[in-house]
């Protein structure tokens, strides 16, 4: 039997919480660009805890741009889903599971966009959510009025267009527009792009007015640990004790933040209907909740993402249960990354209370996330993740950060490719192949063409890091020193020889 809508009266409420029929009648008040685990997880859930609670009242229209996933499946169980939510707080045991409503239908982008345009005549919309990877926020110079555009800032603009066609340019039907994109002052920056997409359009300046005027561009912040799809014994289990089949379910920790900055009347109000969870924080500067996720959870992870795949572990709980690697990780927050951060604002105590959370975080015994599918679009994450740290760090104290450096030697190895099949590259680690999923992977396997000049072909490569870093006094050769070694020795023999220097 499958997770629908008509076998809700049938389950067993006592290990779920199931939506009302209620729900289900809401009107299409959301608009989300992407279909991922991190959305569904969060955003979505935020949407349906507040429609359980009688608050928000409305549902959510995906637009899925992405070829491949798992459309069918969304139809085949009228959209509902169920999210199991595991985690440890305070010492205290947290298992939920929700059936989540929140999703009305979904809409496929390259099949399908005059649907999506048509979408933008509806007058009960108010909210814009986007998760599109760091690289989806860019400029592309196109014809936005393409089926469909490329680009999300170009479907986000002919969305846009046709709403201000619609409505005459009515100010009220403006949307609030947050993108989820883990990248700095992210609403400033699609708004920025969205607005120089306009212009190489040539669209009327009315309609320009419009955007600037009567839609508010909130930069935002997510954070939650959403591995995905649970493992299959998991998974097994878990559908024996609630009755039904369910190809949607998801798992995520416990603790989970959606911070969005804005000071706009009309945004807080409508983030005030979504507000009946502790994580959804909404703040005029929300830079040190930023600075904070961004260096001490996702730098971590994106430096040793490599580092533990080619130590052979396939978790990261997995990976927090060995002492060299744990030592490792506190090593690089305590003594590299949080000196590079703090400030009379973000101060060394903050840091370290969060740099403790985030430890017992990667420990969750619940969560089974993997490190490969971490490693998605490394050299981008390295660059914008890692990179300012690194620099900061020189800026400071002048000197090597070594393990920092240890990120970067295990980054440039795991990029390493071996064999290449129809375009894509794969490494390899104990005779099985990995998939080097980066849009820069061309990049490395030119350069890894040359073994013995590779680090320093990589570091000064200006098209990966806006700059040459063999600059650095000293970086190159311990970045060259720790991969020769890694090579030699095997990662993990490695990180054992390593492990007198970690804190």
């Amino acid at each position: 039997m499958n997770l629908s809508r008509k076998i809700i009266g049938q389950l067993k409420t006592n290990a779920l919480t199931v939506p009302a029929e209620n729900q289900f009648d809401f009107p299409e008040k959301v608009v989300q660009f992407g279909t991922g685990v991190l959305l569904r997880g969060l955003i979505d859930y935020f949407v349906d805890k507040s429609n359980k609670a009688g608050k928000f009242g409305g549902r959510i229209v995906l637009i899925k741009s992405t070829s491949g996933g798992e459309a069918g499946a969304f139809s085949r169980q009228d959209n509902l889903y169920t999210h199991c939510i595991r985690g440890i707080e305070n010492g205290i045991n947290i298992q939920e599971n929700i059936i989540n409503a929140s999703i009305s239908r979904v809409i496929d982008a390259k099949s399908a966009w005059e649907e999506v345009l048509a979408l933008a005549c509806d007058p009960n919309l108010e909210l814009i959510v986007s998760n599109t990877t760091e690289v989806g926020i860019r400029l592309v110079n196109e014809n936005i009025h393409s089926a469909p555009p490329q680009s999300y800032p170009g479907k986000l603009l002919a969305f846009l267009y046709q709403r201000f066609k619609i409505f005459s340019g009515e100010k009220d039907k403006g949307m609030v527009i947050i993108p989820t994109e883990l990248l700095p002052d992210n609403g400033k920056r699609l708004k920025e792009i969205v607005l120089a997409l306009a212009a190489c359009n040539g669209l009327e300046k009315e309609f320009v007015q419009w955007i600037t005027q009567a839609n508010e561009f909130c930069s935002s912040l997510v954070d939650r640990i959403v591995p995905g799809r649970l493992p299959a014994q998991q998974l097994a289990e878990s559908e024996a004790a609630f009755g039904y089949q369910d190809d949607l379910m998801i798992m995520s920790e416990s603790y989970c933040l959606w911070a969005v900055e804005t000071s706009n009347a009309k945004a807080a109000s409508l983030l005030n209907s979504l507000g009946v969870d502790k994580g959804l924080v909404v703040a005029p500067d929300i830079r040190i909740y930023r600075e904070l996720k961004l260096r001490l959870l996702n730098g971590p992870h994106t430096h040793a993402c490599g580092l533990a795949y080619l130590s052979g572990f396939d978790t990261v709980k997995e990976a927090m249960q060995d002492k060299n690697f744990s030592a490792y990780i506190n090593s690089l927050m305590v003594s590299e990354i949080i000196p590079s951060i703090t400030d009379h604002e973000l101060t060394s105590d903050m840091a370290m209370v969060f740099s403790q959370q985030v430890l017992d975080r990667f420990r969750n015994p619940f969560l089974n996330h993997k490190w490969l599918s971490i490693t998605l679009q490394y050299s981008s994450k390295m660059n914008m993740r890692n990179l300012p740290l690194l620099l900061r760090y020189y800026e400071r104290f002048g000197s090597v950060p070594g393990f920092m450096a240890i990120g970067f030697a295990a980054h440039i190895l795991f990029m390493r490719p071996v064999n290449s099949v129809d375009g894509q590259f794969y490494g390899e680690f104990n005779g099985k192949d990995y998939l080097i999923d980066d849009n820069n992977a061309l990049i490395y396997a030119e350069k890894w063409k040359n073994p013995h000049g590779v680090v320093f072909s990589i570091l000064g490569e200006k098209q990966l890091w806006g700059r040459d870093l063999n600059e650095l006094p000293g970086f190159t050769s311990s970045v060259k020193e720790k991969m020769e070694l890694m090579q030699q020795k095997g990662v993990r023999a490695f990180l054992e020889e390593c492990a007198v220097e970690f804190v």
